[in-house]
């Protein structure tokens, strides 16, 4: 979310609106087979404008290998162009380095972390233009923790469609926000098929937390292929708290079928065991692997 409107920011002021459409070259990451397209919109020359820009998104899901040729683009950007990474690796992250990290001095960094004051403005904010008001309680709860901005959105536009002011119980009944995003947005990217971004936030949470990452990851994975299941069912419904989920969730269901749900939701439960009962030993690289292992198993389950 600061991410997003920090990109906006930087775009106003280095490449006015009236040549943005013949100067700016924008790249998924995802989408990127070798990073040779971003070497040549860097290297290309501005036309009626003082720079060319070029924009990579979600660097954070690159794999070691690629980030490295990206970082070697950047190393050889000519004077005038401008190239921008979104990478939004925790700062504590160190396999791999964020590009900041490795920046130093040597390019503009822009810190989105946000910190309580930075969440309570945000928080107000949203809660202004959906026309909604919350208890105090709600509002502090949601600046002191540490859930992405995107889901405290989310779960705040959700909650203002009551037309009455959101309390405390009503946050924790219905919102994912005040628990573990990152396994909430793991098991949502990867039931929606974006497996390289459900496997960067994975590697991501478990170079926070090696050996407590598991356990939430694939817990989020079988609530999330539970509902599948659920939708994949003749007149299946969704729990009242996921309803919201169901546009999301509906075609992925269709898509998969009902046994194929099963098997996905019972794979996902079975890596669970394996973690808590100690089966998959004790080591995180062990946990890891079965994270991966797992993710992609069911991501080819969900596109065949």
């Amino acid at each position: 979310m600061l991410a997003d409107r920090a990109l906006e920011v930087v775009l106003d002021r280095v490449l006015p609106a009236d040549v943005r459409d013949l100067n700016l070259a924008r790249f998924a990451a995802e989408s990127l087979g070798d990073v040779a397209p971003v070497r040549e919109a860097v290297q290309a020359m501005p036309f009626l404008a003082e720079r060319r820009v070029a924009v990579v998104t979600d660097t954070q899901s690159m794999r070691s290998a690629p980030r490295q040729e990206l970082w070697d683009v950047a190393q050889n950007v000519p004077d005038g162009n401008t190239l921008v990474l979104l990478d939004l690796l925790s700062p504590r992250a160190q396999r791999p380095a964020p590009f900041g990290t490795m920046a130093g001095r040597a390019a503009l960094r822009i810190d989105t972390t946000a910190g309580e004051e930075t969440r309570e403005r945000f928080v107000r904010e949203t809660l202004e233009r959906n026309g909604a008001k919350a208890e105090a309680r709600v509002v502090d709860e949601l600046s002191r923790s540490q859930a992405d901005l995107a889901a405290v959105r989310s779960d705040l536009e959700k909650l203002a469609l009551g037309g009455k002011r959101i309390t405390l119980k009503d946050l924790e009944r219905e919102a994912l926000a005040i628990e573990d995003p990152k396994a909430y947005k793991y098991a949502s990217a990867l039931a929606e098929g974006r497996i390289a971004e459900a496997l960067a936030i994975a590697h991501e949470s478990f170079s926070g937390d090696p050996r407590g990452a598991a356990v939430p990851l694939l817990s989020a994975l079988a609530t999330e292929c539970n509902y599948i299941w659920e939708l994949a069912r003749p007149g299946g419904e969704l729990p009242s708290r996921a309803r919201w989920r169901e546009r999301f969730l509906r075609p992925v269901a269709r898509r998969v079928g009902e046994r194929r749900a099963r098997i996905a939701y019972e794979r996902a439960v079975r890596g669970l065991e394996a973690i808590v009962t100690g089966r998959a030993g004790s080591d995180p690289d062990d946990h890891r692997a079965l994270v991966d292992r797992i993710s992609v198993e069911l991501s080819k389950i969900s596109r065949t």
